[in-house]
């Protein structure tokens, strides 16, 4: 996904009333969305450019880009507040969401008319701050992978580290008086996959099913993982080691017969009962699979067949149970 904004050269001014939203409706990722671009986490590089823009009269053409959830649109934002205040933010930024918005009418009617007028710069004072207000307005094309743009100026936003992601989430939790151990942390930033918006709406998702309980309960790394749609570690690392893959040391010396078929036969039925999906058990035991300290890779890539096969009978619609000990039964076989 990208975001895209540019600099028009003129804009027509219309009032909007503020709405008010109930602080404990609102959802986290508005709430803790960053004020300032120093508050973005973890993008030094852009950060550090778009600070000097801080100090100019000018802003050029840009393109962000990068996986989702990693701060292209909250970049921008914080940035547009620093310059305009929030007395004159609606009135000098708008934004567009590309992938809904992108004829030919947003064009000549949208943004033509939001750049109908030139403004002048004029420094602005509010809540004790002082804000430039250069002589532009910006807009904010969000999604603008689905238009053909050119840009000035083009700024991959990498993905999230651990320290950084940790950092922000462990600064909401205090924020809301809701106590984590690092074992949730980790758990909140395994499943997001990098995405800290995810991450956030997990934890706030959480915190509410924590506390509308009772005495309210603890949050736990399997809490997390049942929102987030991921099976439990615990019941994959038990049908991981039905299949005779010790999580320390490797492959047990299990030749496949009665006993260990009836033993992974009866392992997929429960965790098949369980309502788990077939794809996600099969990306994790892949991800196990792959990552696993001991195993050679000759192993590796034999089951990586087995998964790609599997993958697109299930894509097919193929019987999830039966695909599932498919894997499992292969899986042993091309390890043992």
């Amino acid at each position: 996904m990208a975001s895209s904004f540019f600099k028009p050269q003129a804009q027509t001014a219309k009032s909007t009333q503020k709405h008010v939203v109930d602080p404990s409706l609102q959802p986290w990722v508005e709430k803790y969305r960053p004020k300032t671009i120093d508050d973005v986490s973890a993008q030094e590089h852009t950060v550090a450019v778009l600070r000097k823009t801080l100090t100019s009269t000018n802003l050029p053409h840009m393109l962000f880009y990068g996986p989702p959830g990693t701060g292209k649109t909250s970049t921008i934002l914080a940035l547009a507040r620093q310059l305009f205040g929030p007395d004159n933010f609606r009135s000098r930024v708008l934004e567009l969401n590309a992938s809904d918005e992108r004829g030919i009418s947003i064009v000549r009617d949208k943004i033509k008319n939001f750049a109908r007028q030139t403004p002048r710069a004029q420094a602005v004072s509010s809540d004790d701050k002082v804000y430039p207000c250069p002589p532009y307005k910006i807009i904010i094309l969000d999604e603008a992978d689905s238009m053909t743009q050119d840009a000035q100026g083009r700024f991959r936003f990498t993905p999230l580290d651990h320290s950084s992601s940790s950092t922000r989430i462990a600064h909401i939790a205090s924020q809301e008086g809701i106590q984590i151990d690092a074992p949730v942390v980790d758990a909140l930033i395994t499943t997001s996959s990098g995405d800290l918006r995810r991450a956030i709406t997990y934890l706030q998702s959480a915190h509410r099913l924590s506390s509308s309980t009772q005495p309210p309960t603890q949050i736990t790394p399997r809490d997390i993982q049942e929102i987030a749609g991921v099976v439990p570690d615990g019941v994959i690392n038990d049908f991981v080691q039905s299949l005779g893959i010790d999580m320390d040391t490797g492959m047990q010396v299990d030749i496949l017969g009665k006993a260990s078929f009836d033993r992974i036969r009866n392992k997929v039925r429960e965790i098949i009962r369980e309502g788990y999906s077939a794809m996600q058990i099969l990306s994790q035991v892949h991800d196990i699979v792959a990552l696993h300290p001991t195993l050679n890779a000759k192993q590796k890539s034999n089951c990586a067949l087995i998964f790609a096969e599997a993958d697109k009978a299930l894509c097919d619609g193929a019987d999830e149970e039966l695909w599932i000990l498919e894997v499992g039964l292969r899986v042993h076989k091309a390890l043992a």
